[in-house]
Parts: C-alpha cells; structure tokens; sequence
C-alpha cells in the first residue's frame, strides 16, 4: 500500500520513528541500523511494509531499498515475524547476515533477541540457495556474498571451515577467509593460507 514515506522527522525511539507527511505523523518501526542512519536528520525517507492483523495495522520502515528486501525475505521464512526480522536486522546489517547465512552461522543470527537455533537454523535453510544464487526480489548481494556460498558448496573448503571454526574462529569469519583462497589446494593448505589471512 505504502511504497515509502518521506517527511519530517518528529521523534524517534527505541525501535520506532515518527514521520510527518501531510500533517500526519506516521509511526514506523526500524531496525537499528536505519535509526542509526537517519539520526540527527530532520526529514528522512523510508522505505516502507505495511503488515496487516486482525487486530492491527503496523508500518515497518527502512532508510534502504536493499534492507526492506531483506526484511521481506526473513518474514517470509516460517516462523519468522516481522519483530522477529527487525531484531536480526538490528543485531546483523544486511552484509553480515547475508555471509552469516551463507556460512551456515546459526550463533551470529541467534544473538538477535528473541531468536533460537531452531528459527535460525529455518532461515538458513530457505535463504541459503537465494543467497548463494547472488539474487532474490531485489535484495543486493555481493561478490563476496556468492564467494562464501560456493566456498561452503566443496568439500575441501569445508572441511577447512570445520576445522577453523573449532580452532574457535566464528563460522562467518572462517568462511569469508577460506573463500578468498583456491578450492583446488588440499585442506591443510586451505586452513594454513586462511589463518594467515585472519592473523
């Protein structure tokens, strides 16, 4: 109903700004991330998603194109509600979340309030093939983004990611390093090369 909103800036609070369009002031919830890219702003544009409830009509609203894709991709995960997508979104920016799916790193999605392994664990599965593909619905997904996927996809480079990740790096971290270094090498040689690169 609402492609995006743009107008003064009258409040904001926690997880929520107040925009005025027409001598309307419209409430719409955030993440952190557009909070914190709007703060200080006295007029701002959103880009919007008008949720409909029996009971409610809540507006959710984003300084990026690229993040209300994200949003809508979370929330059409089974399980996962729009509170639930702000929280990822507020914990995770887009770029994190996307090498966090890709890496299969369900503990960084879980840090979001509210979030448990077995929801992380879904979101993984239904957005892992989108992200590895480079493209879903308009969301922006980097080079870096499909390099990690497809570094996850060999088993060599998975096995190295296994191995960092018990040496107690993060499963993101351990992916994004692996994936900038050749499949075809063995996996001592993977791990070797990876832990200089984070070192």
């Amino acid at each position: 109903m609402f492609y995006s909103l743009t107008g003064n800036v009258l409040h904001s609070g926690l997880s929520y700004i107040v925009i005025e369009c027409g001598g309307v002031g419209f409430k719409v919830q955030t993440s952190n991330n557009t909070l914190f890219d709007i703060s200080g702003e006295k007029t701002a544009t959103v880009y919007t998603h008008l949720n409909v409830r029996e009971d409610a009509l809540d507006l959710f609203g984003f300084s990026t194109e690229n993040e209300l894709e994200w949003f809508r991709m979370l929330i059409s995960v089974n399980g996962v509600g729009p509170k639930a997508a702000l929280a990822i979104l507020s914990q995770l920016p887009t770029d994190k979340l996307a090498l966090a799916i890709t890496a299969s790193d369900t503990k960084a999605i879980t840090k979001a309030p509210g979030i448990g392994p077995k929801i992380a664990n879904r979101i993984i599965l239904d957005l892992k093939d989108k992200v590895a593909k480079g493209f879903s619905d308009g969301a922006v997904f980097t080079a870096e983004d499909v390099a990690v996927a497809k570094a996850t996809q060999s088993s060599n480079m998975s096995e190295a990611i296994a191995a960092l990740t018990m040496l107690g790096y993060s499963q993101s971290d351990a992916a994004s390093a692996v994936s900038k270094i050749d499949p075809e090498l063995k996996t001592e040689d993977i791990i070797r090369q990876a832990l200089k690169l984070m070192s």
